[in-house]
C-alpha cells in the first residue's frame, strides 16, 4: 500500500537546535544572502526575463527549499544550470508559458519524491552529466558575449548558429567603456579575495570577506553614478526594481500554446532534480551527513510549483552557495532561511541602487560562473578512457551547445544504454568443457559442454543461437550447459534456451543444466522451462552430471564407440532441482 513520507531536514534540525547553531545559521546565511544576490540578478536576466524575477526565486523558492527539503545545507535557488533551457523556452513559449511549465515541473518533481524515485537520477552517466554541464557553461557564455562587448543587439535569439551569426552582424558595434567595465569587473570578481587580503586595519580584513561579486557590483554603480560610464545598467534595459515581492497570482497562459508544455516541463523537472541531488551529494561528502532524495524532490517540487506564482523561475539547489554555506558555519536548512530573508531584506532597501548596475558587470559575473562551472580538465583526460565514454560526453557536449539540452539528455542516454548493452554483450561468451574421452562419445553421438559466462539478455542471446550451428560435430545426444558464472538470465535469452532445447531435441538429444544462480533458476523454474527439459536435468555441478550420464550408460550396458542411442540420465542423489 503506497503511503507519503513527508518530513523535511528541518523538523530533525530543530530538535535540538540551540543558540550555538542560531548563530552559525544567521552567520552563514547573510554571508551566503550577499553571495546569491547578483547571481540571482544576473541569472534571471540570462534566462530570458527580468532581474526582479531571478531575485523573487532565490527568496520564495530558496525560502521553501531550506523548509521543505531533506538536506540541511543545502541552498536554493536560481542556477546556471537552467539558463540555456529556460532562455530556450521563454523565447519559444513566452514567458507566461514558461512560469506555467515551471509549475508543471514542480508537480512532477513532488511525484518523482512521493513514488520514491530519487535514487534513480544517480543511474545517469557521469560522461553524460559533464557533457551537458560543459555544454551549459558554454552557453552562458556565449549569452554574455553581447553585453560584455557592448554590441547593439535588440534580441538574442536562443539557438547557437544564430547566436553567432548575430555576434558576427554586430561585430561593428563594439562599445569599449562596457569592455572595460566588464573587464575591471572581471578582475575584481576572480582576484578580489587575494587583492584584499588582510592587514591591520579593521575595514581591511572586512573587505577581505566582501565576495567579489558584491565588490564588483559596489564598484560598478559607483561608476555609473559618480563618473556617469556611458554603459548600458539593469535600469535602462529593464527599469527600476520593485521594493517587495509582488503579489501571487496565477501565469497568464493559452491552452493553444500550453499544451505543448509537457516536453519543457519534464525537461525542467528532470535538470532540476539532477541539479539538486548531484549538489546535496557534494554537501553530503564536505558534511559526512546524508540527505533524504525523495523528500529532496518533494520539497523541490513544491519550491517550482509555488516560485511561478510570485513571478520566480525554475529553482534547484545551487552547489556554489551550498559550498559557501557550509564553509561559513551553516549546520541546518534555517540558514537557507536568514539566506532567503537576508535577500527579502536588500530587496526592500536598496532596490532602487540596483538599476545603476552595469549589464557589462552582471555579464563578467556570469563568464566567471561559467568558467568556474566547466568541468574542462575533463576534456584532456578523454585520451585515458574508452571510446564509448568519449563518444558520449563529447556528443552530449556538442548537443546541449548546437541544439539543447532536452535533446542532449535524451541522446546522451540513448547512447548510453547502448553502450552498456553493447559492453555487457561483449562480456558474455561461452567456452568448450573438454570432459572424459570415454563418456565424450557415445553410439556415434557426442556429448558436448559449455560453461557460460555473463549475462544471457537480449544482446547476447546471438551466442546462444551460434551454438545450433558453429559446431561440425554429429548432433550432441547430450549437450551441458553450466551456467554457475550466468549472473542474469532475460526472457529473451530464456527463449534462446527454449529454440536451442527444440532443436536438440529433433535429433533425439537432451540439454543438461548445471549449478544454475537463484535468478536464472527462478525463471526456467516459473517459465516450465525444467518442466520441458524433462526430469532430472538440472544438476548442481558438472561433475554430478557425468556422473550421472556414466551410470545411465552402466545401467544400458553401452560402451564407449557402441552403436547404441545415448540414453537420459537416470535419478539419483546428485541431481539438484
Amino acid at each position: 500500500m503506497f503511503r507519503l513520507r513527508f518530513r523535511p531536514a528541518l523538523v530533525d534540525a530543530l530538535k535540538a537546535y540551540r543558540r550555538d547553531d542560531l548563530v552559525a545559521d544567521l552567520s552563514a546565511g547573510i554571508t551566503v544572502g550577499f553571495v546569491a544576490l547578483p547571481l540571482a540578478m544576473a541569472f534571471g536576466i540570462a534566462s530570458g526575463v527580468k532581474p526582479e524575477q531571478g531575485l523573487v526565486t532565490a527568496i520564495v523558492g530558496g525560502m521553501l527549499i531550506s523548509l521543505l527539503g531533506g538536506s540541511r545545507v543545502q541552498i536554493g535557488g536560481p542556477a546556471g544550470a537552467f539558463v540555456a533551457l529556460l532562455y530556450a523556452i521563454a523565447a519559444r513559449y513566452g514567458i507566461a508559458n514558461l512560469l506555467l511549465a515551471t509549475m508543471m515541473a514542480g508537480i512532477l518533481l513532488f511525484a518523482m519524491g512521493a513514488l520514491r524515485l530519487g535514487n534513480l537520477i544517480r543511474f545517469i552517466p557521469v560522461a553524460v552529466v559533464v557533457g551537458f554541464t560543459n555544454g551549459i557553461a558554454v552557453i552562458i557564455a556565449l549569452q554574455q558575449v553581447r553585453d560584455f562587448l557592448g554590441l547593439q543587439v535588440e534580441t538574442m535569439p536562443a539557438n547557437f548558429f544564430s547566436m553567432v551569426s548575430t555576434f558576427a552582424g554586430a561585430i561593428d558595434t563594439i562599445h569599449w567603456p562596457a569592455i572595460a567595465v566588464g573587464l575591471v569587473s572581471l578582475a575584481l570578481v576572480a582576484f578580489w579575495p587575494k587583492s584584499a587580503a588582510p592587514g591591520n586595519a579593521p575595514w581591511s580584513r572586512w573587505l577581505s570577506r566582501m565576495p567579489g561579486t558584491i565588490a564588483a557590483l559596489v564598484l560598478g554603480i559607483a561608476a555609473v553614478a559618480l563618473f556617469d560610464v556611458p554603459v548600458e545598467t539593469i535600469g535602462s534595459r529593464f527599469g527600476s526594481i520593485p521594493q517587495g515581492l509582488p503579489m501571487p497570482a496565477l501565469p497568464e497562459f493559452e491552452w493553444s500554446s500550453a499544451q505543448n508544455l509537457a516536453g519543457p516541463a519534464i525537461s525542467i523537472a528532470l535538470l532540476c532534480a539532477i541539479e539538486s541531488l548531484l549538489c546535496a551529494r557534494v554537501a553530503d561528502k564536505i558534511t559526512g551527513q546524508r540527505h533524504d532524495s525523495n523528500q529532496e524532490l518533494m520539497g523541490q517540487g513544491v519550491a517550482n510549483f509555488v516560485a511561478p506564482l510570485f513571478g520566480g523561475i525554475a529553482a534547484t539547489g545551487t552547489i556554489a552557495r551550498t559550498v559557501t554555506n557550509v564553509r561559513t558555519g551553516g549546520r541546518t536548512p534555517m540558514a537557507g532561511v536568514f539566506h532567503a530573508l537576508t535577500l527579502l531584506l536588500i530587496m526592500l532597501v536598496f532596490a532602487p541602487y540596483a538599476g545603476d548596475v552595469p549589464m557589462a558587470t552582471l555579464a563578467a559575473i556570469l563568464l566567471h560562473v561559467a568558467w568556474n562551472m566547466g568541468d574542462w580538465a575533463a576534456f584532456p583526460r578523454l585520451r585515458k578512457f574508452s571510446m564509448n565514454h568519449r563518444a558520449l560526453m563529447l556528443t552530449t557536449f556538442a548537443l546541449t551547445v548546437v541544439f539543447d539540452l532536452t535533446v542532449a539528455v535524451q541522446v546522451g542516454l540513448v547512447l548510453a544504454s547502448l553502450f552498456f548493452i553493447y559492453r555487457v554483450s561483449a562480456l558474455t561468451r561461452i567456452e568448450r568443457i573438454e570432459i572424459d574421452p570415454e563418456i565424450a562419445q557415445r553410439g556415434g553421438q557426442t556429448i558436448r559442454a559449455y560453461r557460460l559466462f555473463g549475462s544471457l539478455f537480449f544482446g547476447s542471446v546471438g551466442k546462444i543461437d551460434a551454438l545450433q550451428t558453429t559446431s561440425r560435430d554429429p548432433d550432441p545426444g547430450v549437450m551441458i550447459l553450466e551456467m554457475h558464472q550466468v549472473i542474469n538470465l532475460d526472457t529473451s535469452g530464456l527463449e534462446a534456451l527454449e529454440e536451442l532445447h527444440h532443436s536438440i531435441r529433433s535429433g533425439k538429444g537432451r540439454i543438461l543444466i548445471v549449478a544454475p544462480n537463484e535468478q536464472p533458476r527462478s525463471l526456467m523454474q516459473r517459465s516450465g522451462f525444467f518442466d520441458q527439459l524433462g526430469p532430472d536435468s538440472v544438476f548442481a555441478s558438472l561433475e554430478e552430471a557425468l556422473a550421472s550420464i556414466r551410470r545411465s550408460a552402466a545401467d544400458t550396458g553401452e560402451t564407449p564407440g557402441g552403436n547404441g542411442a545415448p540414453t537420459v540420465p537416470g535419478p539419483g542423489p546428485a541431481t539438484a532441482s
